[in-house]
């Protein structure tokens, strides 16, 4: 969720039922098996346009459709991020995955009625030291928020966890895009922010609510830049960026992760 072109609103933050939980675990297991898939099928030569259409035929061969295409006008059913590139990238037949390649992939997925939402960083065949420190330290900063994910917390417990652990690898936290509140929408109050911020309230976490929570990972500066298509947005210095989000729901003692890919 862009914070700078959205408005900040007031929060309408909606707990789901029992129902509405199940259904959300079948949205976000299909995002979860795509991912998987993916991330088995990646190799150099691939272009990020065929790993769009083998995203969108697996969505709705599960009986889904994908939550991105034409959200906002977004062309494809995946983002498709590589190496300087942030989020957003546009999947194209003319971008082929190379060996070295840190690559984004964001999708998404619409099941009866309510979404799925996940992100993973692929490293393509070797990649240096420095590359795979950065993409641990990504993961780790996700699972550090996921660790306060409880009914009592509060949503800047989250934020603080994910900033400390980023800034104990040495790296920066993305501040222009956060995760965010998800159900019958892709995107729902509350934002879920990556760092300590009194931009908004300071939200108390209950059973029952659904949350994207999504660090993004910049090796150098924390700012960013939209290239001129309007959608794909790059580091400033050109250093790599690396991002994971899970669909977490809220318990009375901790959290499930919906969109766990090693529970497929």
């Amino acid at each position: 969720m862009n914070i700078l072109s959205n408005k900040i609103r007031a929060q309408r933050i909606e707990t789901k039922s029992l129902q509405e939980i199940a259904i959300m675990r079948k949205s976000s297991q299909i995002v979860a098996t795509v991912l998987k898939e993916i991330e088995m099928i990646v190799k150099p030569g691939m272009t990020t346009e065929h790993l769009d259409r083998y995203a969108e035929r697996r969505i709705k061969e599960m009986g889904a459709t994908p939550s991105f295409k034409g959200y906002h006008g977004f062309p494809a059913s995946i983002c498709a991020s590589i190496n300087q590139e942030v989020v957003h990238g546009i999947p194209s037949p003319k971008r082929k995955i190379r060996v070295g390649d840190l690559l984004k992939v964001d999708t998404g997925a619409y099941f009866q009625g309510y979404h799925g939402d996940s992100c993973i960083t692929i490293p393509v065949g070797k990649v240096s030291t420095k590359t795979a420190r950065l993409i641990h330290g990504a993961q780790e900063a996700l699972n550090a928020g996921i660790s306060q994910v409880r009914a009592g917390n509060y949503l800047l417990d989250i934020a603080g966890a994910i900033e400390d652990k980023v800034r104990e690898y040495g790296y920066s936290v993305v501040e222009d895009y956060t995760g965010h509140g998800i159900g019958r929408n892709l995107h729902e109050d509350p934002y879920v922010f990556n760092y300590r911020t009194k931009k908004l309230p300071n939200i108390k976490l209950r059973a029952g609510m659904t949350l994207a929570i999504e660090p993004i990972v910049n090796k150098g500066s924390k700012y960013t830049r939209t290239l001129r298509d309007h959608w794909t947005v790059v580091t400033v210095d050109n250093y790599l960026s690396a991002q994971f989000e899970h669909t977490v729901l809220v318990t009375q003692t901790g959290y499930e992760i919906l969109t766990d890919r090693t529970a497929i």
